[in-house]
């Protein structure tokens, strides 16, 4: 199976490294991807939106034989459900990491801008359910993975058209909701939960970790990314 590996904000290829080699020993075709304008300088990468990215991964898509499974991390979700609206019949799967399917018209979030870029912002700045499994030497090799990202992409609204989209299977596997857990938030999210209700076949996985498993758990997560490929 190929599967397109989308990072969320701040990361790039390097960042599924962990993941690539024991997806690639089950027997997949992996195709990690770093977008457009990642850790350029905001003079060259003010154009860049969020539908950039999303062109970029479908371009992945394109450019492999049959089906592919989708994953997208964080934001990257937002890029995977983007590619999934735009490639219903090319997607056989699309994989959320920590992250929920976005309605139309919703960004990613709201960071400060830098220079025309929205820098990391430190692992101080998220909160401890999120980052209390990555412990002081996995900070810090992995800070230098995390790169600028062009200012428009994380508040640019996500254009999604097709309603086939829902009918492309979706795993979410979450850091430490289980199911019942994520529908309770979500309910505090408006649109969120519709947009999650119209799926027609989602199931909610626990990895049992913070927000950035593929750093404090590659092995788990590549074989749950496994498992739900071979769905």
């Amino acid at each position: 199976m190929d599967i397109i590996l989308i990072p969320g904000l701040w990361l790039d290829a390097a960042s599924w490294r962990d993941v690539v080699g024991t997806l690639e020993r089950a027997g997949h075709r992996v195709h990690p991807l770093t977008l457009p304008g990642v850790g350029e300088p905001g003079a060259a990468v003010a154009d860049i939106g969020i539908g950039d990215w999303v062109r970029a991964a479908v371009d992945a898509v394109d450019a492999v034989e049959g089906p592919a499974v989708v994953v997208g991390h964080s934001g990257g979700g937002n890029v995977a459900w983007g590619v999934a609206d735009a490639r219903p019949d090319a997607v056989s799967r699309v994989v959320f990491v920590d992250t929920v399917p976005p309605p139309p018209g919703f960004g990613i979030s709201e960071f400060e801008v830098v220079d025309g870029v929205v820098p990391f912002p430190g692992w101080d700045f998220f909160p401890a359910e999120d980052v209390d499994d990555l412990d002081e030497e996995t900070r810090a090799r992995t800070a230098p993975l995390a790169l600028s990202v062009p200012a428009r992409v994380p508040t640019d609204p996500l254009s999604l058209v097709d309603e086939r989209r829902y009918g492309v299977p979706a795993t979410l596997l979450m850091g430490f909701l289980d199911r019942e857990g994520l529908e309770t938030s979500l309910e505090q999210w408006g649109p969120y939960a519709d947009e999650f209700r119209a799926i027609a076949d989602a199931e909610v996985i626990t990895i049992g970790s913070g927000h950035w498993p593929q750093f404090s758990q590659p092995e788990r997560l590549a074989a749950l990314i496994d498992e739900a490929a071979r769905r």
